[in-house]
């Protein structure tokens, strides 16, 4: 499923991954009026608990150490989901509901056969992620880059399911595709995720069953008016920002924030305005970015209602835009070369807002 770093490799990192914060955060469970467990989905290529090497060099915390262990000592039930790396948000939304309710991960007879792959995949019986999953037992669920992409087609088949897979296969349907389920997901938190795509891929992917499809501009967008926003979760967004604004009005890297694998793509992204297949304006608003991602398309996606955050103010339905993050693609999983030692504590009172909602 997902992608295999080596052992070396992975020992080296292990080396540097010992402790994750360096100062305690300070955790407010009086004022929690919940605390669901919290599902994390990783992005494109990532991997996650159900991958051997997830132990080694954790997704969530990379140097810092594994950081969802962490926020479990701190009272925070926390997982993390492995879907494919490469595949489509419906793919990926598929195997992540076969991972919660420890089912066999079903495509859908309809979507299958459009794209040309097997209908059913693998079997997660007796290997569900979390322990129980329903109305009485929510979840709140995290997307990192892609993974917001993944979470949103997945909480919307949840609420809404698909009446093109109940006609392909009444006799058969997964449960997935019929609905129902709104009220079993009770907050949903995009980090550093392309909701209206990114200008990091300029010409549209072939294969109509692939994450860079979903990514390009026009796909998301499109992707976007079949995505339903339920009036009975909580929205949230948090966008990065790991450029400088020049003098001609560009943006370049900040070379102190963002992992070199990204400066060039950064400084690409952050001169390109244009105009895709389909007419979209990709304008200076789009300049500003994390290295894959435009900030603004991580802010909200184009068709749900959005608001900017104000914690005196929130309700369910709207994505709340949180103030942009600081940081490159990465500051968000803890960083790389750049590590990120204050994710953690970040978390911590991220977590906390929600669990006292």
């Amino acid at each position: 499923m997902a992608k295999i770093i080596s052992i070396p490799l992975a020992i080296i990192m292990l080396v540097f991954s010992f402790i994750f914060p360096k100062e305690k955060p300070e955790v407010n469970q009086d004022e929690w009026n919940t605390n669901y467990d919290y599902v994390w989905v990783h992005g494109l290529m990532g991997w996650g608990s159900y991958d051997f090497y997830y132990d080694l060099f954790p997704y969530w915390g990379v140097l810092n150490g594994n950081m969802l262990k962490q926020l479990k000592k701190e009272g925070y039930n926390c997982y993390a989901a492995s879907v494919d790396g490469t595949a489509s948000a419906w793919d990926r939304a598929c195997e992540l509901y076969a991972q919660l309710t420890g089912t066999v991960v079903d495509y859908g007879k309809a979507h299958s056969e459009r794209c040309g792959h097997d209908r059913y995949g693998e079997d997660f019986t007796g290997r569900a992620l979390i322990d129980e999953f329903d109305s009485e037992h929510k979840i709140n669920l995290l997307g990192h880059s892609f993974g917001g992409a993944t979470i949103r087609v997945f909480a919307s088949l949840m609420a809404v399911g698909s009446e093109e897979e109940v006609k392909a296969s009444p006799d058969d349907v997964s449960s997935f595709f019929k609905g129902g389920k709104e009220d079993w997901i009770y907050s949903m938190t995009a980090l550093a995720a392309p909701h209206n795509g990114t200008s990091a891929y300029e010409s549209k992917s072939d294969d109509i069953d692939s994450a860079a499809y979903d990514m390009y501009i026009d796909n998301a967008l499109e992707l976007n008016k079949t995505i339903y926003t339920s009036p009975e979760t909580y929205y949230f967004s948090i966008a990065c920002s790991a450029t400088n604004k020049n003098a001609d009005g560009t943006y370049s890297a900040d070379k102190k924030l963002m992992e070199a694998m990204f400066q060039s793509s950064a400084d690409s992204m952050g001169s390109y305005t244009g105009k895709t297949e389909c007419g979209f304006e990709i304008d200076e608003t789009w300049l500003e970015n994390d290295g894959l991602v435009n900030t603004v398309s991580a802010l909200a996606p184009s068709s749900a209602p959005s608001a900017t955050f104000d914690p005196d103010n929130i309700s369910k339905g709207v994505w709340y835009m949180m103030p942009v993050y600081r940081g490159d693609h990465m500051s968000l999983q803890g960083g790389f070369s750049k590590v990120n030692s204050d994710v953690f504590g970040y978390y911590v009172g991220f977590l906390d807002m929600i669990n006292s909602l």
